[in-house]
């Protein structure tokens, strides 16, 4: 805890005048530069402490004012110090400021942290308990409550493994928590469990390799704060979506204390053979309502960070439904996001990033804009333009589902593939022709603008809701660990325990429900678009029923790798899937596969069968009673926008929801000879047996409930 000090600390260390950019604290080898942005402040105070953090040892002012940049240069200075601000400036909610210079204030553009959030009442600019509210002006020091920013040495000998960037097409997404995959990993070291150096551990890294991903996603590792109420029911922020520094990550991740072990963790990915993409929270920080704690940029410019009510700036949109929500729409504040993304690319070693609640980043006053700045600047910038960018195309503002409406470079989240799968699996009616669309990269959201099939990343389930092992063995959500009375979590989840709530003995619902699994599995990975995996999956890691286990770091939420023993088969029947999805170009297709014939090549690039199979009839998409579906893919449709013939594997790909076996008519073809097997749900052990042949107009019996893939096998192979 920072030791009370006197409110006359002077200053005795020498100040230049500096510069205004860039902004944050910089190290030139000589001393440090200090720059922090604020429009309406009138004096910014640089708080220098100890080490440690607990005591505060000088109050400089900084000196210069530039282009709405408070700057200066403190000769000596070096990578170690610890630092905060003091913003003065008027206090006037209803005009949106709140100003309070006995607020210590961490650097929006700190690279490091130092210490914890304490909560205490001091940590508000408000009285805590006034009758006024947060009209009224707290005048205890924070500092003792705070963390501090701490300035850092950005020198780090990448080698050869800056970058790994995967084609993407070529992608698949693992998404994962960094403390959950790796706190109860046997062959994790115990001091680095739970941290960016317990990822990094070589035995998991191949483990993720060997699966088939190529692409790990990380839930926010950006520092954030763990929410008071939740702490005082012995609960925190596990999943981090409270961020309150942009550029800093989080110190609870760190096993060496130092920010460098995030980048020797992302150089040891990339050797692995993996790109890293980073779930990113730029929509709100942990900064709350009006009643919430002045942390850092709430003190530091109030008015220029958030979007404020037009009618009394004392209250905050909530378009993200924390208690505020960030104004990209100002040149500074688009400033600070787009600066953190290319640190993270340029410094950290990062490869893409995910947005959560992307829609409210591209927010005006009008809604949604898909050329508002933020989009643009990442569009054009050199850089950001060449990574990743993954959007959660909605919000919880007015007109916040904008799935599709992203422009082009995005990929988005596309929760009509996870909605419609997890339907149609389930035995719901009606689900063939929308089933159709989500499997053929969702062309009806995604085919315009010369965007591509990998536009949509298909999932489904996500870190939020049910893993795939309680989607087949709950009816309903069991979130009482939460605290809530199992009031918050999605109600509507689309799923089935096919006869048993939770864990059951009765192996005919267990081998059922690994069916079912395998079915989920399939429909993902043999589907055109992005495919998203969320770590565990692949072994039947289960929550016990819970769909929002944002406040559960613990046993709930860590993956338990015992069930990666125990499941063995089903992680075997993973990397099988994968194995076929990287060798077959036609699952991983550039262009849109839209049932056109082309005249000139003589080739339809898909065609829908009936069980006859025959092509599909207007009656049998009209069928509501129909769970049944043959997808043939011709590898000899025309791969790019060069008129020629492809020269990769046609593939027939066949489901059946129904709950009785479907005799199908396997499909002739006068450029080949028969059929192999290559995928069947049916049989658990498929994986190990050699693919079998079946000859033309056969007729095959789908098991009920089952996935089947074939491919043709030509004339001269």
């Amino acid at each position: 805890m920072t030791k009370p000090q006197s409110e006359n600390l002077i200053e005795v260390t020498p100040i230049t005048e500096g510069r205004p950019f860039p902004l944050g604290a910089t190290w030139d080898g000589e001393g440090v530069n200090f720059a922090l942005f604020s429009a309406h402040a009138s004096k910014v105070e640089l708080c220098l402490f100890d080490e440690t953090g607990e005591t505060e040892l000088e109050r400089i002012v900084l000196p210069e004012y530039t282009d709405e940049i408070w700057h200066g240069y403190l000769p000596k200075a070096a990578p170690g110090q610890v630092y905060g601000y003091r913003v003065y400036g008027p206090y006037d909610p209803h005009a949106g400021h709140r100003f309070n210079h006995n607020k210590l204030l961490i650097d929006p553009y700190a690279k490091q942290l130092v210490g914890t959030l304490e909560w205490n009442d001091a940590l508000f600019g408000y009285t805590i308990g006034s009758p006024d509210l947060d009209l009224s002006f707290d005048e205890r020091d924070s500092a003792p409550y705070v963390p501090k920013s701490k300035v850092v040495d950005s020198t780090f000998d990448w080698g050869d493994k800056k970058e790994y960037r995967v084609p993407l097409d070529d992608t698949v997404i693992y998404e994962t928590h960094i403390r959950g995959i790796s706190k109860l990993h046997p062959q994790v070291p115990e001091k680095v469990q739970g941290t960016f150096a317990g990822l990094a551990t070589k035995e998991l890294l191949d483990y993720i390799k060997k699966l088939g991903m190529t692409s790990i996603e990380l839930l926010p590792v950006h520092a954030f704060v763990h929410d008071n109420h939740l702490l005082e029911k012995g609960l925190s922020n596990y999943w981090g979506y409270n961020s309150i520094a942009f550029f800093t990550p989080h110190p609870e991740y760190l096993a060496s204390g130092h920010h460098s072990e995030f980048k020797k963790m992302a150089s040891d990915i990339h050797a692995a053979g993996l790109e890293l993409i980073l779930d990113v929270v730029y929509n709100h920080t942990a900064e709350g309502s009006e009643l919430g704690p002045t942390l850092s940029m709430r003190g530091i410019d109030n008015a220029t960070y958030y979007r404020l009510m037009p009618g009394d700036k004392r209250y905050y949109m909530n378009d993200s439904g924390t208690g505020n929500t960030l104004d990209l729409t100002h040149p500074c504040v688009l400033r600070l996001v787009t600066d953190s993304l290319r640190y993270w690319v340029t410094e950290m070693g990062v490869d893409g990033f995910r947005f959560d609640l992307g829609t409210i980043l591209a927010r005006e006053e009008t809604g949604f804009n898909e050329r508002h700045g933020f989009n643009l600047a990442c569009r054009q910038d050199p850089l950001l333009s060449q990574v990743k960018l993954i959007a959660e195309p909605w919000d919880c503002g007015i007109g916040g589902y904008q799935v599709g409406a992203f422009p082009p470079g995005w990929l988005e989240w596309n929760d009509r593939f996870r909605d419609t799968a997890r339907a149609f699996w389930r035995g719901d009616k009606g689900q063939v022709p929308e089933l159709a669309n989500r499997i053929t990269a969702s062309a009806d959201l995604f085919n315009q603008r010369g965007r591509r099939p990998a536009s949509t990343v298909n999932f489904i389930t996500a870190h939020d809701g049910f893993t795939l092992n309680d989607l087949v063995s709950y009816n309903e959500k069991h979130n009482e660990a939460n605290g809530d009375e199992n009031r918050d979590g999605n109600d509507n989840n689309l799923s089935s325990n096919y006869g048993v709530e939770g864990p059951t003995t009765d192996e005919h619902i267990n081998k059922f429900r690994k069916r079912q699994i395998r079915n989920f599995l399939s429909t993902l990975f043999l589907s055109q678009g992005t495919p998203m995996l969320v770590a565990g999956d692949e072994f039947a890691h289960s929550y016990q029923g819970n769909n929002n286990v944002y406040c559960q770091d613990n046993n709930i939420s860590w993956l338990n790798w015992d069930r990666e023993k125990e499941n063995r088969d089903l992680v075997l029947f993973t990397q099988q899937l994968l194995k076929i999805r990287h060798s077959h170009p036609i699952l991983r297709r550039g262009r849109f596969l839209v049932g056109a014939f082309n005249e000139e090549l003589g080739v339809k690039d898909v065609t829908w069968l009936s069980t006859s199979g025959e092509e599909m009839t207007q009656e049998n998409w009209d069928n509501a009673d129909n769970a049944f579906l043959a997808m043939l893919m011709d590898g000899r449709a025309q791969p790019s926008g060069v008129r020629r013939k492809g020269d990769d594997a046609t593939l027939l790909l066949v489901v059946n929801a129904h709950s009785e076996p479907v005799t199908f008519t396997l499909p002739s073809s006068p450029e080949a000879c028969s059929w192999t097997r290559l995928v069947d749900t049916n049989d658990e052990h498929f994986f190990e047996s050699d693919a079998t042949n079946h000859q033309f107009c056969d007729e095959y019996i789908v098991t009920d409930h089952s996935t089947l893939l074939f491919k043709l096998e030509r004339k001269n192979e």
